[in-house]
C-alpha cells in the first residue's frame, strides 16, 4: 500500500483541525455559529482557503453532522456491549441512552435532530431521524427493533388500522428497513415487517423523538419536577401497547 504523501498528510491534518474547530463552535455557541468565516478566524487562515476542503458551509455542516451521528452511535454501541443479547433490553436501553445523550449534548442534538432542511444545517437530509435508517444511529435502533420483532410475538394492530393514505410511504420505507436489517446480520423474517409493523415502528420513534425534543428545548406543556419518571412512563406506555414490559 502506498504511503500517503506529505501534502496528503497535511491536508488530512488540516481537515481534522477544521472539523474539530467546527465541533468546538457548535458545542460552545450552537449551530448558527458554525460558519466558514468563524472557523477561519479560529484557525488563523482566510475563509477562501477553506474552500479547498469544503465547497460550502452546507458541505462542512453535513460532514459535521455525520461526525456527530457516528459519535452517538459509538457511545450507544459501547453501552449495548455490556447488555444481554435481548432485543427488548437493547431497544429500551437505546431509548434511554438517546435521551441522556440529547440532554447532555443539546447543541449537537439541535444540529442533527432539530435543524429543518433549508435552514440551520441546510445540507440535503440534514435531519438525521429515522428517514436516515442506513446511518449509524438508525442502524443501531433498527437492529434492536428487528431483533425484538424476530424473537417476540408482539401485539401489532391489524392492517386495517393503518391509514390508507400512508400505505405508499410505508411500503417504500419497508424496503429500506429490510435492507438495513439484512445488513445487520439479524435473522429477521421479512414477512414480519408488514405495513402494520412498519407503522408501529414509525409511531414508536415519533413519540420517543417528540418527547425528547420537548424536553431538550424545555417545551413540555407543564413544569415537570421529576422528568425521569415522565420518561419512564412514556416507555412503559410504548411497551404496553405492543405487549411488552419495560426491561
Amino acid at each position: 500500500m502506498d504511503k500517503p504523501t506529505r501534502r496528503g498528510r497535511e491536508r488530512a491534518a488540516t481537515d481534522q483541525d477544521i472539523r474539530r474547530t467546527a465541533r468546538k463552535l457548535l458545542v460552545e455557541r450552537g449551530p448558527e455559529a458554525v460558519t466558514l468565516r468563524a472557523i477561519a478566524r479560529e484557525l488563523g487562515i482566510t475563509a477562501p482557503a477553506l474552500y479547498r476542503y469544503y465547497g460550502s458551509r452546507d458541505d462542512l455542516v453535513e460532514h459535521l453532522r455525520l461526525d456527530v451521528v457516528a459519535d452517538l452511535a459509538a457511545e450507544l454501541t459501547e453501552e449495548l456491549s455490556g447488555l444481554p443479547d435481548d432485543g427488548a433490553v437493547q431497544l429500551f436501553a437505546i431509548c434511554r441512552g438517546f435521551r441522556r445523550w440529547a440532554l447532555t449534548h443539546t447543541k449537537e442534538f439541535t444540529l442533527v435532530f432539530a435543524s429543518p432542511t433549508g435552514e440551520v444545517g441546510s445540507a440535503a437530509g440534514s435531519v438525521a431521524t429515522l428517514n436516515r435508517a442506513n446511518e449509524p444511529f438508525g442502524r443501531i435502533f433498527l437492529t434492536a427493533a428487528g431483533h425484538l420483532l424476530a424473537n417476540f410475538q408482539l401485539e401489532i394492530p391489524p392492517a386495517e388500522s393503518v391509514p390508507v393514505e400512508l400505505h405508499d410511504d410505508l411500503t417504500a420505507f419497508q424496503d429500506e428497513l429490510l435492507a438495513v436489517l439484512a445488513e445487520s446480520g439479524v435473522g429477521f423474517p421479512p414477512e414480519k415487517l408488514d405495513l402494520s409493523t412498519t407503522y408501529v415502528m414509525i409511531q414508536f420513534w415519533a413519540r420517543l423523538y417528540g418527547h425528547v425534543t420537548l424536553e431538550v428545548f424545555g417545551n413540555y406543556p407543564i413544569p415537570m419536577s421529576k422528568p425521569d419518571a415522565v420518561f419512564d412512563a412514556l416507555l412503559a406506555d410504548l411497551a404496553r401497547e405492543i405487549g411488552l414490559d419495560v426491561p
